[in-house]
């Protein structure tokens, strides 16, 4: 069963004179190849937020066509959206770890506001800077987790489908740098290519 996130936490916040909440979330820590991405999402106290939101819920629940017509959604009405990422070069230079953190800092960073508070999906993050709580499975409790994570699938997926075009063969339009069976023997009869991830070990 599909649990559509809801706004308690956010409405908390509201509540106690905190209005700019930043959900934050990333894409594509898993993959071999690519960037890792991350989205930071500000929704307005609005009672009616959750109403026009209504479809966004977990990217990883969602088909592309749902996702990209939420994010759309989500663009036109957040008070402030961004999206941040590491590279495959920065994720085998300091970690994939260090590099999601990177990649949230650049989405955080690259708001038009200033978050008072921030609500991220669960990471390992001790030296974290901002303020804010980290939820497990935070898509499924928080829109604005799930907001940010529909614009890091969506920007990621985007730039996986130009990867194809530069690197035509491995089929990044189709599995987006994932481990699939396509994308194995791609590599077998090509060798690795500039954006995938060295430092991983692929079966």
């Amino acid at each position: 069963m599909i649990k559509t996130p809801g706004l308690h936490l956010e409405q908390a916040l509201w509540q106690k004179g905190i209005q700019r909440i930043g959900g934050i979330d990333e894409a594509g820590r898993g993959a071999w190849a690519g960037p890792v991405m991350a989205g930071a999402v500000i929704l307005p106290n609005d009672s009616r937020i959750g109403l026009t939101l209504a479809g966004v819920r977990d990217s990883k629940q969602m088909t592309p066509r749902q996702r990209e017509k939420w994010a759309l959604e989500i663009k036109s009405v957040a008070l402030a959206w961004s999206v941040g990422m590491a590279s495959a070069a920065e994720i085998d230079e300091i970690g994939i770890l260090p590099a999601n953190h990177l990649a949230m800092t650049r989405a955080i960073t690259g708001l038009t506001l200033t978050p008072e508070y921030h609500l991220f999906d669960f990471i390992h993050w001790k030296t974290c800077p901002y303020p804010g709580e980290k939820l497990v499975k935070g898509e499924t409790q928080s829109l604005s987790i799930a907001a940010a994570s529909v614009l890091a699938k969506t920007a990621r997926d985007e730039l996986m489908r130009t990867l194809e075009d530069q690197y035509p063969g491995y089929g990044f339009a189709r599995h987006k740098g994932y481990g699939t069976a396509i994308h194995r023997a791609a590599i077998i009869s090509l060798g690795l290519s500039p954006v995938h991830r060295k430092s991983f070990k692929i079966p």
